[in-house]
């Protein structure tokens, strides 16, 4: 132990070396401290999230005015809000767009669902991973788009069809991220669940679970964007109702400012939706250090 501290004593950085009692003077701290901040992303910006956003809507409404736009192409954001206002007061728009969320919200449900319990039983027994992981991996080179036509001869054209649709392109991203993530748990905490001879349910509660909430939730932050875009195609494969049959029709009469604001709905949900998630994230994992922190 002396000799472990000797060396600990001679290889420590001298601008670091406490002073002779053993207490780091604060001229130290606050040079470490400096050090720590300009190695870190900094602080974060106020509602940086939407700075993007408005730089576009900037730019698309000087274009607007000054011409260089033809609103025949790209109407301007006037005429989109405009629009978008007389759509909400003959109630258009509030069917569509809850029947969209709720075809969106049972997608994800049984997506999330499943692609939960496959990542777990392939992830924690070798067994499950020989059955399981082989179908998901033909399944992911496979564009769930593609298996529109043959969804459509077993379930019909109808609400099953569109929710099996965004049901199998969500469950991909899941069951491979929470999958990734729980083998990549390090060895040396299964070590030390064996010295503390933690119990298989305890080690799955206490260790496993908690080290694949991260990957988790990056999966859960792609199953959202994949529900979105997949709803988009699904709502115009004989659709009578929802924001992309409203987005088909306004296509089909050239009605370019409907198709905007059926745009800027699914641009909206898709962004509260990962904003939930991020949320859920932060307050699920505040346990975590990192270098946004």
């Amino acid at each position: 132990m002396n000799a472990i501290s000797n060396t600990a004593a001679v290889a420590l950085p001298i601008p670091y070396a406490p002073d002779q009692r053993g207490v780091v003077t604060p001229a130290v701290q606050a040079r470490k401290t400096a050090t720590r901040r300009r190695l870190a992303l900094g602080r974060a910006i106020p509602f940086g999230a939407l700075l993007g956003p408005a730089l576009l809507l900037v730019i698309w409404s000087i274009g607007s005015i000054a011409g260089l736009i033809d609103p025949r192409t790209l109407p301007a954001p006037w005429s989109v809000v405009g629009t978008a206002i007389d759509l909400l007061a003959e109630g258009k728009l509030q069917v569509h767009l809850m029947t969209s969320a709720w075809r969106a919200v049972q997608g994800l449900a049984f997506g999330v669902l499943i692609g939960t319990t496959l990542a777990l039983i392939s992830g924690l027994s070798r067994l499950g991973e020989a059955i399981v992981d082989g179908p998901i991996q033909i399944k992911r080179a496979i564009p769930t788009l593609a298996l529109i036509p043959l969804l459509m001869l077993w379930f019909g054209i109808g609400e099953g069809m569109k929710v099996t649709t965004i049901a199998l392109a969500v469950l991909i991203p899941i069951y491979i991220q929470t999958h990734s993530s729980l083998r990549s748990i390090d060895s040396r905490y299964v070590e030390l669940a064996q010295t503390l001879r933690m119990g298989y349910g305890e080690f799955i509660r206490e260790v496993i679970l908690p080290g694949a909430l991260p990957g988790f939730f990056l999966g859960l932050r792609l199953a959202v964007t994949y529900a979105w875009l997949s709803l988009v195609v699904v709502e115009q494969v004989n659709a009578t109702s929802g924001i992309g049959y409203m987005i088909d029709l306004a296509r089909n009469y050239g009605q370019t400012d409907i198709v905007i604001v059926g745009l800027v709905v699914y641009a909206l949900l898709g962004l509260g939706c990962d904003g939930i998630v991020r949320l859920f994230q932060e307050r699920s994992l505040s346990w975590r250090r990192t270098l946004a922190d």
